[in-house]
């Protein structure tokens, strides 16, 4: 791979020892890969912020890089393993609290901005059509190639970290038109209409055709909501990085001749396996974080209602500070519900605290199920909050 003068100033150390680092990683990834060069990005968001998932070694490598690393680009970051500010209410211990803030302060050491979201189109930091960015999160890169109309690959945390420091990355994958041309024509031959039909749809697609890049046709409207929730599911099911939805979303494509069909009888066996539970002791909605308008519906759903379950709504800072203008938070907390910010189910340490989860997120399911050992039941927003009221 052909590196600028300034890159190779920063290979070679003359730039410091955290855009050293960041190089040899861009490098060899460059050259794994086949890029012939390193390209500009516009944004980043870093994944492998939890320290749930980091643990002592990755703490340590973040504290290294923030000794004079400081990132190029506007950057944010993954949701991390608690609320920041009000982690005692979610019942994070102290241990866990203080180590996770070790990892916020590092990143912000390096003047990250310490926004803890999967949902960073929501907070500012969203792309334009054309733009290359390096982000992690599966479902926030999927939304951004497929949705914003932007070039990304799904990096892991180091990448990402890297691609920040130095604000570049290697030309390859996803970056490059050749490469996010549709595969196979997804026939919708079922109303998709509810946010648990877009969950279900994403994980039949996988049943389906495995990763290969879909063209979906048969679907006539979708809003952004829908698509963060299906852009969630389809990455965790199908590991997708990209779709095409005909007439609905940016990317122009070729319409491929394999066809494969999506029946209403497809929809209901993903909706059957997504549930193997009946007894709930916890609620959570915001996989991918809340939209304000999320957050509208669920103050509507509990209005003069009170839980008698651990009910967890997640939610981006920003998005949440919006929605207290508004009197909405409010509202919400009144019931007895908790708005979780910075993080959420599928990062926070919540093995052995609870045993079965409702939620209307397909990839909280998957999260549930894989690391927290949890029996799930994937329903409607109504219906959570009947479960949650104990209805």
């Amino acid at each position: 791979m052909k590196l600028a003068q300034e890159e190779q100033e920063m290979l070679e150390g003359k730039q410091g020892n955290s855009a050293k680092k960041s190089m040899e990683i861009l490098s060899a990834l460059g050259d794994i890969f086949g890029a012939e060069r390193l390209i500009d990005v516009k944004s980043v968001q870093i994944a492998g912020v939890s320290y749930h998932n980091l643990q002592e070694a990755g703490l340590e490598f973040l504290e290294e890089m923030a000794k004079d690393g400081k990132v190029r680009v506007f950057t944010t970051l993954n949701p991390a393993g608690m609320d920041l500010q009000e982690w005692k209410k979610l019942g994070i211990s102290p241990d866990f609290a203080e180590k996770q803030l070790k990892v916020i302060e590092a990143f912000a050491k390096m003047d990250v901005k310490t926004t803890c979201t999967c949902t960073p189109y929501l907070i500012g930091n969203r792309p334009n059509k054309g733009d290359h960015i390096s982000w992690s999160e599966s479902s926030a890169v999927c939304f951004a190639n497929s949705v914003l109309g932007a070039y990304t690959n799904r990096e892991g945390g180091p990448s990402a970290l890297a691609a920040a420091i130095t604000g570049k990355t290697p030309e390859f994958g996803f970056h490059l038109d050749k490469n996010r041309q549709a595969q196979v024509t997804i026939e919708v031959k079922a109303p998709i209409e509810t946010y648990t039909d877009w969950g279900a749809l994403g994980h039949a697609i996988g049943e389906k055709v495995g990763k290969k890049i879909v063209l979906i046709t048969g679907i006539e409207k979708a809003d952004e909501d829908s698509l963060k929730i299906f852009s969630a599911s389809i990455a965790t099911y199908a590991g997708a990085a990209l779709f095409h939805i005909e007439g609905i979303t940016p990317n122009e494509t070729v319409k491929p001749e394999e066809k494969v069909e999506i029946l209403a009888e497809d929809l209901a066996k993903s909706k059957a396996f997504l549930t193997d539970g009946s007894e709930v002791d916890i609620v959570a909605v915001g996989c991918p974080h809340c939209s304000l308008a999320e957050l509208e519906a669920i103050a509507k759903g509990l209005e003069g209602k009170q839980v008698k379950k651990e009910f967890w709504i997640c939610v981006a800072r920003e998005v949440r500070d919006k929605a207290a203008e508004k009197g909405i938070v409010e509202k919400i907390e009144a019931s007895g519900a908790k708005i979780a910010c910075d993080t959420c189910m599928a990062v926070a340490p919540l093995k052995g605290r609870f045993k079965g989860l409702a939620t209307n997120s397909a990839k909280a399911v998957f999260y549930g199920r894989g690391k927290n050992s949890f029996k799930t039941i994937f329903c409607d927003l109504d219906k959570c909050i009947e479960l949650a009221v104990g209805k």
